[in-house]
């Protein structure tokens, strides 16, 4: 995983450790927080359990409790926001490697979305933040990595 990805990762795990949302932690935090961003980025409860499998077993029901556990995390409303930071990590699942896009309200940590994709393309982050601008009333701030994938993208969006 790339450094700013694994930071988000941490800074995610950190909250939920924070606000205490698993008492019981028999299974690994970081492995909780990974299966539920990838549920939320559209992978079903069933696969997500299958491709999580070599790093730790659990089931698909597991996997929809934890996500109700976490679920308010997640932004459903559409507010003004000041600044919005978007990362994107690699992960290798089995023998494929995938990317996992996530951006977060840089003040309220609220999480706007998650996608996973096979690629890293301009044409992904245009997809990934024209989702995100649906939980924005205005044109907030973008923070990246400076990825050079962004920054055609973001000019592109006026942004």
């Amino acid at each position: 995983m790339c450094q700013e990805g694994m930071k988000m990762l941490n800074q995610l795990m950190e909250l939920i450790k924070r606000r205490n949302i698993f008492r019981w932690n028999l299974k690994r935090v970081e492995i909780k927080l990974i299966a539920v961003v990838l549920y939320y980025a559209g992978i079903s409860f069933r696969k997500t359990s299958k491709f999580l499998r070599d790093f730790e077993r659990f089931s698909h029901e597991s996997l929809r409790l934890w996500y109700h556990k976490i679920a308010n995390l997640f932004a459903n409303t559409r507010k003004d926001r000041r600044c919005v930071a978007i990362d994107e990590t690699k992960i290798k699942i089995g023998d494929e490697w995938w990317y996992i896009w996530a951006a977060i309200d840089v003040d309220s940590w609220e999480i706007l979305g998650v996608m996973v994709t096979k690629w890293r393309t301009s044409i992904d982050v245009i997809k990934f933040v024209k989702e995100i601008l649906r939980y924005c009333e205005n044109k907030p701030i973008i923070k990246t990595d400076r990825g050079p994938w962004y920054r055609w993208t973001l000019q592109r969006l006026g942004l």
